[in-house]
């Protein structure tokens, strides 16, 4: 099937962490998204890639996401390489995505920083026709998605858009705590992370309330373009109002 969004991640819950809210938020509205993971997070403190596999298909319920795959790149081993972007290049032809949600460039774990640029480079190569590739034994044709944008993980950016998820916040939380291993879990056993403690959670929150914030509303999401965006009808910006 065709999608209109495809967000691609480093880790089984990368994109809940950073974007949930608006993947949930385009599923209310109507269109077509799905979820590429690279890796299954076999490298994780917490967790077995089984167990992750099971929360990541959990999230993807919650979320009501048309599609979630994962194209078993070794965790840890996110390598810029041919192999790894024509992997990517042939599900960009397969779902035709018109918009692309993929890492930022600048990021603490180095995962996040690779799928970025494997990602980066596969949006464009799939629009190239002279690049060959095969799904289901037939030839694909070219495709780049419209839009490409960035995502906010660890490292903050100056935002070229932020997306009011005020309507979706609490569904977008729920598919994160899909991912119990991961994050806070008072009765769990395994070592602790970042990720794992109260105050990360906590933090996820106010950051989407700090950006809600900046444009007038209760919870919002950051993006950033390299490309300038243009708007139709000025009068339909969402701007803070103090």
């Amino acid at each position: 099937m065709e999608l209109d969004l495809l967000a691609i991640g480093a880790h089984p819950d990368d994109v809940e962490l950073a974007c949930g809210g608006t993947i949930a938020k385009c599923v209310k509205l109507g269109y077509s998204v799905g979820i590429i993971d690279l890796t299954r997070g076999e490298l994780g403190t917490r967790g077995t890639s089984a167990l992750r596999s099971k929360e990541a298909k959990k999230a993807a319920a919650i979320l009501g996401v048309n599609i979630r795959d994962n194209l078993l790149i070794p965790d840890g081993n996110i390598e810029v390489t041919q192999n790894n972007i024509l992997k990517l290049v042939t599900v960009i032809r397969k779902y035709r995505p018109k918009i692309l949600l993929i890492h930022h460039w600048k990021e603490r774990h180095p995962d996040h920083v690779h799928a970025h640029h494997v990602a980066r480079e596969a949006w464009f190569y799939a629009g190239l026709r002279k690049i060959k590739t095969t799904s289901s034994g037939k030839l694909q044709l070219a495709w780049r998605p419209h839009q490409c944008f960035h995502f906010m993980q660890w490292y903050a950016f100056i935002p070229s858009f932020i997306i009011d998820i005020s309507d979706v916040f609490d569904l977008r939380m729920e598919a994160v705590q899909a991912h119990r291993s991961q994050f806070y879990n008072p009765d769990s056993k395994e070592p602790q992370t970042v990720l794992s403690q109260k105050a990360f959670f906590d933090f996820l929150e106010t950051r989407c309330k700090a950006y809600g914030h900046k444009i007038g509303v209760e919870y919002g999401e950051p993006f950033f373009s390299t490309d300038a965006i243009g708007i139709h009808d000025i009068f339909s910006l969402k701007m803070f109002k103090g």
